[in-house]
């Protein structure tokens, strides 16, 4: 067997997982090591004020996370399908097996595990990605497989994404991708800005753009809902079709954008209708603070013999 660009043909690659990669891994690192920080000073704070700060802080974070994660994620239009189908080219052999497709924003994945994994002497185990986000060559990676040797299914799936396909997809998931992608760091952006705001004096304008962030959240959501009056080619592998729908990274994006204009609107409310009470519930620990100045003691010093240097009733008062 000889050598292709220091690959062996048709051997196991690097696979690209389908549903996490590692910069999405990397997001969900990082935003868990702010949690794990938050909960290890939160025994710090007294009184009820505790679990004010656990439900604000761990809610802004997990807003943040799913805005920036699901960027990464290949979870936003799934299919999957069993099937008996052709294995290799220029072979009858066929194979009984899961075949999974996952678009992103940044591309697709196409998944093929046999049932069982071994058949045809060979570990039937694949798991490839096909970026098409500008920058990258989706023509490139698709020419690149073909001399590989990769199975049938994954050539055949891939090969309805290429801009030369009938199918003409390409284009419109790309430019889809492209703008919710914008769209959602516009929202990260906005994110933080209402973490800020919403921690000075100046509530209604968190408020604002808690709304904000939940308006671009929704428009990424329909950008990239505008490809469904793109009509799919039929996916047809071996006897069964190969359908897809929205995945779970649409819906949950769909819900954080509706959670963040839910939340934007109640802070806006609290403000023109009970501006105090808004005041006093965003800062939590207020409460705790005075009623544990009413159930401290003051403790009154009064020496006499201070009678003749001081004026007479004056009293030093010291609280501890």
């Amino acid at each position: 067997m000889t050598l292709w660009n220091g690959v062996l043909p048709f051997y196991p690659q690097p696979r690209h997982a389908a549903g996490i990669s590692v910069p999405l891994l990397i997001v969900i690192l990082v935003f868990l090591a702010l949690a794990a920080s938050f909960l290890l000073i939160l025994p710090g704070i007294r009184g009820h004020s505790r679990w004010f700060w656990l439900v604000r802080v761990l809610l802004s974070l997990f807003i943040g996370a799913e805005i920036v994660a699901v960027h990464f994620s290949a979870e936003w239009s799934v299919g999957r399908v069993s099937t008996n189908t052709s294995y290799k080219a220029f072979s009858a052999a066929r194979v009984r097996a899961h075949v999974g497709l996952h678009v992103g924003l940044e591309g697709v994945n196409v998944t093929l595990t046999g049932n069982p994994v071994q058949q045809l002497n060979e570990t039937i185990d694949y798991n490839e990605q096909f970026i098409w986000r500008f920058g990258e060559n989706y023509a490139g990676a698709y020419t690149e497989a073909l001399q590989k040797g990769l199975p049938d299914p994954v050539l055949y799936l891939a090969e309805k994404f290429t801009p030369s396909s009938p199918c003409g997809v390409y284009r419109q998931y790309r430019l889809a991708g492209h703008y919710a992608s914008a769209t959602l760091w516009v929202a990260f952006c906005f994110w933080l800005l209402s973490n800020v705001l919403l921690s000075m004096p100046v509530p209604h304008y968190g408020g604002l753009a808690l709304l904000i962030t939940g308006a671009f959240a929704l428009f990424s959501v329909f950008a990239f809902a505008s490809i469904s009056s793109v009509s799919l080619c039929q996916l047809r592998l071996g006897c069964s079709e190969l359908t897809t729908h929205y995945g779970a990274a649409f819906w949950i994006t769909l819900a954080t954008g509706i959670l963040c204009l839910l939340l934007g609107m109640a802070v806006l409310s609290l403000h023109y209708a009970r501006p105090s009470a808004l005041r006093t519930f965003l800062d939590g620990s207020v409460k705790g603070l005075e009623s544990q100045a009413k159930g401290s003691s003051p403790l009154i010093l009064n020496n006499p013999l201070h009678k003749q240097f001081w004026a007479s009733g004056l009293t030093i008062s010291t609280n501890l």
